[in-house]
């Protein structure tokens, strides 16, 4: 079993960052690919960001790409999502996941999730 723990969200303003924190336990981290997804109310849970266990290959959608940066530590088996310039449609709770094989997309692909944070930007 791995045990995810998001920390980091909160209300800022249009144009702020964030950075959300996930610490993970129960496994090796290094063998985690780590991924973000987010749902606004309403909405389908969306991916956001992936990294890959090995290597640290990353993956974003395309509206985060040049806003958002996912990376990782794996002596404090937690990943970051660093996310400039949020805006509005931004806003949902912000959900951590792991996957034991490689970097996805899709969230049934992913074998754990955290508990989410709120992220809330207002314009």
């Amino acid at each position: 079993q791995v045990q995810l723990v998001e920390t980091g969200g909160g209300l800022v303003q249009a144009g702020a960052s964030l950075r959300l924190s996930c610490a993970a336990s129960g496994r090796p981290f290094s063998g985690l690919a780590m991924g973000w997804f987010r749902q606004a109310p309403g909405k389908e849970r969306e991916f956001v960001a992936a990294i890959s266990s090995r290597f640290s290959i990353t993956n974003y959608l395309d509206s985060v790409k040049r806003r958002f940066s996912i990376y990782r530590d794996n002596a404090k088996s937690t990943v970051y999502l660093q996310m400039n310039s949020l805006k509005p449609e931004d806003t949902g709770v912000y959900y951590c996941a792991a996957n034991l094989d490689s970097i996805r997309i899709r969230a049934s692909e992913y074998d754990y999730w955290g508990q989410g944070t709120q992220v809330t930007v207002s314009s």
